[in-house]
């Protein structure tokens, strides 16, 4: 028999739930009703066809405190009829990559009809996000009960429940079996091992998995550098000028590595099935604002705003803005050169154990300083890009992104470049390098991840004390569970985590030929960095919704600017080196002519990618047998 949308039951009260919404204390009645019934409708009269309940029922709701938590889930089958319409794509029995139809689901490797694993937890709540955003208005003018709540026809419901606040958040429930096992594979036992990428993957989603795969990836790209430089470190130590073979290592390593990974990440993305997956239209996001038009490409009533106005909001406001962050960013630097003057004379005139340490406290303090400017900008930065009034989500993270790199890269990296190439002290450079690094590191682990973790341990233990002090005839597992997870913070995306990436990678490829231990704490962070984000993904952050992913996306456009950048650099300390200066002793001309030659040989360009990272054939990447690591190591 033939099943279809209409013929499914969405009446089931004992469902798995997948995801929790909770709404406003003082939501009306009415309005909680129209919910529910849009969310339960079938798909032919404007629902979503899920399965939903509230949390507590009338007995349990007169004994414990109503938090208006309601729970939403879905059958099997509903399930892969939405994973036909999401686009979802799986392996089939002939190790071929197909976008999945309920019709030749048999046709599917690993599926089979009393199988509930075919889709993994991630994908299922991918899929229910996906119904719930997909609620649109058809001939509501407003959200019942509020009438300053407009709607028009095609209006995500959800946005607009969410923006108007009557929805205070959706998010998906962690599955305590799947994540103690993800637990045990992952992080608990400390050891030097591949991270479980496939079950990361399953559980967290693709996005998610990427960056770890390429935190993994870039820790052992990062180790040949760490060998090299420990040995060069031990032996060549006082003499800061001899760095012609380190530099010239890092101008091939900084190179090398992105064109593996992209090898790698389309591996993996192809057994994943996202590297073919379609990739659905883009709706505006949630902030944009505009009058009620006709969209002249969807035919579709919404909200539109000149591209006139936002260009004029770029150009004469934040990019304003913008100059002057970095200016600022800039004098704080020469106050911190100050300080360096100022701590090198006292450290002259009576020289002692302590003025030797106080050599450092510039730098330290400027450290500090940097990651608090680092964290202001960031928030303005999104304030003004939000204001901008971006209609797509992309356009919005491309514009932020550009705004925080380049802020983030002049505030990091100003210093060092004014040492490198105007004071061209090669002591202090190596100094400050040091500092920057190791105090950004120890900075950044305390405030991502031992300060959320200790903070969300305290709450757990109050509302463990307030579930136990209910009457005990009341099931309260599943509300302690939800209650729990609703307080957690709300993990905002990969975006802080890349930037910390990048401006390691910036630290170690641009000047670690002066410290050469630059990469090997590069190594010894980044093995701390894995567990205590996986600690952070499991029991400090709400689960997040997955999103499937084809790549690291903007990010591996910085990385590749960022290694640019490096080969001109190292090229440059090179044709400073006293070694290579030696070569020409008399004529600068021919030094610059080869500096340069050297700077513009062939590399691969910003927008190319390696061979076969597009297409791929089924035996390099997906076919029996695959695996999820990286060749070259």
């Amino acid at each position: 028999m033939r099943v279809t949308l209409s013929t499914l039951d969405t009446c089931d009260s004992s469902f798995t739930p997948l995801v929790v919404i909770e709404l406003a204390q003082d939501v009306k009645e009415e309005t909680k009703e129209w919910l529910k019934n849009r969310i339960i409708a079938k798909k032919k009269d404007g629902g979503a066809q899920l399965l939903f309940r509230p949390l507590l029922n009338k007995y349990e709701k007169e004994t414990i405190e109503n938090q208006n938590l309601y729970l939403v889930g879905a059958s099997n089958v509903r399930l892969l009829l939405g994973a036909e319409a999401v686009g979802l794509v799986k392996e089939c029995t002939d190790a071929a990559m197909r976008a999945f139809t309920y019709a030749t689901r048999h046709n599917f490797k690993g599926f089979h009809d009393n199988n509930d694993d075919f889709l993994t937890m991630a994908e299922c709540q991918f899929i229910i996000k996906h119904e719930l955003e997909n609620l649109r208005a058809r001939d509501e003018k407003m959200i019942p009960g509020y009438p300053q709540a407009k709607l028009y026809p095609g209006k995500s419901l959800m946005r607009r429940l969410l923006t108007s606040g009557i929805v205070t958040q959706v998010f998906p429930l962690h599955d305590t079996e799947a994540l103690k096992k993800l637990e045990d594979t992952w992080y608990t036992r400390f050891a030097l091992k591949y991270q479980p990428i496939d079950s990361i993957r399953g559980y967290f989603g693709e996005t998610i998995a990427l960056y770890f795969g390429f935190l993994e990836y870039f820790t052992f790209a990062l180790i040949p550098m760490a060998i090299i430089g420990l040995p060069y470190y031990l032996f060549v130590w006082e003499d800061y000028d001899k760095y012609v073979i380190l530099a010239s290592f890092n101008l091939i390593w900084s190179t090398v590595i992105l064109e593996v990974w992209k090898r790698g990440c389309a591996n993996m993305t192809y057994r994943w099935g996202t590297l073919v997956m379609k990739r659905q239209f883009e709706e505006p996001r949630p902030g944009f604002h505009g009058v009620l038009g006709i969209n002249p490409v969807t035919g579709r009533e919404e909200p539109l705003y000149s591209s006139y106005k936002r260009q004029l909001r770029i150009y004469l406001v934040s990019l304003p803005f913008v100059c002057l962050c970095l200016y600022f960013s800039l004098y704080i630097m020469m106050i911190y050169f100050d300080l360096e003057v100022w701590a090198l004379r006292l450290h002259e005139d009576s020289e002692s154990v302590w003025t030797s340490l106080l050599l450092y406290v510039p730098s330290i303090i400027y450290a500090i300083v940097i990651e608090i400017m680092n964290r202001l900008y960031r928030y303005a930065a999104e304030f003004l890009t939000s204001w901008e009034n971006h209609r797509l989500e992309s356009a919005y993270q491309n514009h932020l992104v550009l705004k925080v790199l380049v802020f983030n890269f002049l505030n990091c990296f100003a210093s060092l470049f004014y040492i490198a190439f105007v004071l061209k002290d090669m002591k202090l450079l190596r100094q400050s390098l040091a500092t920057l690094l190791i105090t950004s590191q120890i900075l950044n682990q305390v405030v991502e991840s031992l300060l959320p973790y200790w903070l969300q341990r305290k709450y757990c233990a109050k509302v463990k004390r307030k579930v136990q002090a209910l009457k005990a005839d009341v099931d309260t597992t599943l509300y302690e569970k939800v209650l729990l997870e609703k307080e957690m913070g709300t993990y905002l995306g990969t975006f802080d985590d890349y930037l910390e990436l990048f401006l390691q990678f910036g630290y170690v490829s641009l000047f670690s030929c002066v410290y050469p231990l630059a990469a090997a704490f590069a190594v010894l962070n980044n093995f701390t960095e894995v567990n205590s984000d996986a600690l952070k993904m499991c029991r400090v952050f709400k689960r997040p919704f997955a999103e499937p992913s084809a790549s690291i996306g903007v990010w591996q456009l910085a990385f590749e600017t960022m290694s640019v950048i490096s080969v001109v650099t190292n090229c440059a300390l090179i044709g400073m080196s006293p070694q290579v200066n030696a070569v020409f002793p008399e004529s600068k001309t021919d030094l610059v002519l080869i500096v340069v030659a050297v700077e513009d040989r062939k590399k691969p360009g910003l927008g190319d990618t390696c061979p076969g990272c597009v297409s791929l054939d089924r035996t390099r990447s997906g076919g029996p047998g695959a695996k999820s690591r990286f060749a070259v190591f």
